[in-house]
């Protein structure tokens, strides 16, 4: 009989790590992740076709009739509908990565991107081992991702606020 995830927190038997770590039977690889207010990214390797919808339909389906019944209210709670987008290659996701961990200093949410606690950024610069298991990141010292998250920084900022002052 599989627990349910809440029961699990509850019991102290939710060990956060244990996302990133391979498993017999899984749907797909976490690769990272950051949950900002109203939307969510997650980079994951497919490991079976044709699950993955599934499971992030039921996932949000899930989540938002629990926060909707503990918060006493209705209606969807992201921003939009589940979108996907297919990873070409190895520069693509080291980038996906980068444009994932800074979301919430392009969006002022924090001034640094350790400083968001709904991310796996902190895991990626404090935890060597987690970027050494993580083959499909080919950066895989914590001090030179670091560096090419902080490198960004002030650049996405600028484009956003580019973005947000173009008329179309």
């Amino acid at each position: 009989v599989k627990e349910r995830f809440s029961w699990a927190i509850k019991k102290g038997k939710y060990v956060y790590k244990s996302v990133f770590l391979q498993k017999e039977n899984q749907l797909f690889r976490l690769i990272c992740y950051c949950v900002m207010p109203d939307h969510y990214h997650l980079l994951v390797r497919i490991l079976k076709e044709g699950t993955f919808s599934k499971y992030i339909n039921d996932l949000e389906n899930s989540y938002t009739r629990f926060f909707n019944i503990k918060f006493k209210r209705k209606g969807p709670l992201w921003q939009s509908a589940f979108k996907s987008v297919r990873i070409k290659n190895d520069e693509q996701l080291l980038h996906v990565t980068r444009y994932i961990h800074i979301n919430p200093t392009t969006n002022n949410l924090v001034n640094r991107p350790e400083d968001w606690e709904f991310s796996s950024y902190k895991d990626y610069i404090k935890d060597g081992s987690l970027l050494t298991n993580l083959t499909e990141v080919s950066i895989t010292n914590p001090d030179s991702y670091k560096r090419f998250i902080d490198n960004r920084i002030n650049y996405q900022k600028k484009l956003r606020l580019i973005k947000r002052l173009i008329l179309e």
